[in-house]
């Protein structure tokens, strides 16, 4: 790392932007606002559970905003904030590392499974 010391504040907030749930919602969210649901059908195998955990811990950290909508019946959609768009470029070029490194790191996990003992 350069300056900046990793510390207890830093391992928090990358903990719980970089988990599971946190970094498709931020996906998804980037690409537009979405309702609850419709953020369930983007993200097929969360659980209401982990998506409501997800979205306060996103939202109390300033990365998503929640806005209820005054029609009937009353909706509440999710939307990024800047800073949350801010993490954009680098969500982007998480997963497209994750997409380009995938075939060497399960050469890797095979590997290693095969030369455990037993």
């Amino acid at each position: 790392m350069t300056d900046t010391a990793l510390t207890a504040q830093h391992r928090e907030l990358l903990d719980q932007v970089l988990d599971k749930w946190s970094l498709q919602v931020l996906d998804a969210l980037c690409a537009q606002p979405l309702r609850f649901n419709e953020l369930r059908r983007a993200i097929p195998l969360v659980t209401q559970k982990s998506l409501t955990t997800a979205l306060r811990r996103l939202e109390r950290n300033g990365m998503v905003a929640r806005v209820v909508t005054h029609t009937r019946p009353v909706a509440v959609e999710y939307r990024i904030t800047e800073v949350g768009r801010s993490l954009q470029g680098l969500i982007d070029a998480l997963l497209h590392w994750a997409t380009v490194t995938l075939p060497d790191v399960e050469h890797a996990r095979a590997r290693f499974d095969a030369e455990l003992p037993g």
